[in-house]
């Protein structure tokens, strides 16, 4: 874990609401794993006072050296209001790279990766790096969805390193209209993986959880949830487990978990007709 003031490389709007912030990092987040996440805070900005949580998009490298990351975010409030407002040049507190991220075993040739959202950043940085280091890269399937067109986040990314795309949208308006649990359900009749990866809206998880398990395919997923410090002090992020022994913290022992993991996975998903547009 790394603590420094970085600057801003450049902080470009890709969508009405979405940036892609890059900033200049310590040479230690060469270890950065995908799903790890990264707290960020303007500096000499009175509010908001604590760090904002934010998982690593990718690795900004030059001539094979790591010289930054690069976060993607959405404006959905005054952090991420102010933090778009930022400069090339502009100081940032950054503390990082913070969590526990994908663990992907030796054995796994062919991985679904499920992005809902801004559930991207996380699904993308694992991509990219399956790309650098596996030969089998071509036998992942990415899988995203959103509300709308609107809401689709790192296609253009992903076609860059070669992946295979499902879309998804409520409305109908990219892709195939529905979710893309419907999707992933569809895609299991026809070939199932060795393990399934996603990050996205809880209800969304708890439907690939779902169907992960009743084709018996392992599955780890990356939990959104409210956190105030990163490293475990505050306890403002805990998940249930399903022993009921004790509690996890998303920041120090997620946010990446085995569905086996926490009980979130264990109660059933709404249905479908409540979020139909």
């Amino acid at each position: 874990m790394i603590q420094e003031n970085v600057q801003v490389l450049w902080n470009k709007q890709v969508t009405d609401s979405c940036f892609r912030i890059g900033l200049n990092c310590n040479p230690g987040y060469s270890e950065a794993r995908p799903g790890q996440f990264v707290m960020l805070r303007v500096l000499d900005q009175l509010t908001p006072l604590l760090r904002r949580p934010f998982s690593i998009f990718s690795s900004i490298k030059e001539e094979g050296r790591i010289i930054g990351i690069e976060v993607m975010y959405k404006v959905v409030g005054q952090g991420t209001e102010i933090l778009s407002a930022c400069k090339k040049g502009d100081a940032i507190d950054m503390l990082g790279p913070l969590g526990n991220g994908f663990r992907i075993p030796d054995n796994c040739d062919r991985l679904f990766i499920l992005a809902g959202g801004i559930g991207v950043p996380p699904m993308y940085f694992l991509a990219s790096d399956l790309k650098e280091k596996s030969k089998n890269f071509l036998e992942c399937e990415v899988f995203l969805g959103g509300r709308t067109k609107e809401d689709l986040f790192g296609e253009d990314d992903f076609e860059k390193i070669g992946a295979t795309i499902h879309i998804a949208t409520d409305d109908g308006s990219k892709g195939e209209k529905g979710f893309i649990t419907d999707l992933l359900k569809k895609r299991l009749t026809d070939s199932e993986p060795d393990m399934i990866c996603a990050c996205g809206p809880m209800e969304m998880l708890k439907k690939i959880g779902s169907a992960a398990r009743s084709h018996g395919i392992a599955c780890q997923a990356s939990v959104e949830t409210m956190m105030a410090c990163g490293m475990g002090a505050c306890l403002g992020c805990a998940v249930e487990r399903k022993d009921d022994k004790q509690y996890l913290h998303a920041c120090v022992d997620g946010p990446v978990f085995n569905i086996e993991q926490i009980k979130l996975f264990d109660q059933e998903p709404l249905d479908d007709s409540l979020f139909k547009i």
